[in-house]
């Protein structure tokens, strides 16, 4: 086997769970919603509090047991301390640069900015529904897009009414903007 193709650092294969989100743009800021914000924390502190403790727990009472080689309670609980590990240190990352934007401060706004809801119309007539979101955030089957996609990108500071370009490996297509809404404010 060519050798382009192995990988030779076996310690990173076995901690790599093949699951990547997309990096910020550079020099970008991590927008995100109070909503989104306040979910990131939660499960910061479930990690910390509550599931790391008990992971812990484990691994020191099996360590107890003795030949930690043929030990699966040990074996599994310090490769999942290193999973709770590496994602602690990714939220606590995500959190420091993340700038909470309130979007409830745009109601009533007809420009598209963060966190607005946006129907539009593409070239074939169908209409769409998205809301543009943290990059933390995203959930594309239920309509909510990071604002750094290529259609946020598209429709951001475009007013209700007008038609945006949105470049596509088939071409250019037309977006005609039909609605904008943003939450009512609290």
């Amino acid at each position: 086997m060519n050798k382009a193709f192995v990988r030779e650092d076996s310690a990173d294969a076995e901690d790599d769970d093949g699951v990547q989100l997309p990096p910020l743009p550079p020099g970008g800021k991590n927008y995100i919603s109070p909503q989104g914000y306040a979910r990131l924390r939660a499960e910061l502190k479930e990690l910390v509090e509550v599931e790391r403790p008990k992971v812990v727990e484990i691994v020191s009472w099996a360590a107890k047991n003795g030949d930690r080689s043929e030990n699966g309670d040990y074996i599994y609980g310090k490769k999942r301390l290193r999973e709770i590990d590496r994602r602690l240190r990714f939220l606590t990352k995500r959190l420091d640069i993340a700038e909470v934007v309130d979007a409830s401060l745009q109601h009533g706004n007809e420009q598209i900015f963060f966190g607005a809801t946006v129907r539009y119309a593409d070239d074939n007539g169908e209409e769409h529904t998205i809301t543009i979101v943290g990059i933390d955030e995203t959930e594309p089957l239920q309509g909510r897009i990071s604002w750094i996609s290529p259609v946020a990108r598209a429709l951001l500071k475009a007013r209700e009414g007008d038609s945006v370009s949105l470049p596509t490996p088939g071409g250019t297509a037309t977006l005609e903007i039909l609605e904008v809404r943003y939450p009512p404010r609290p």
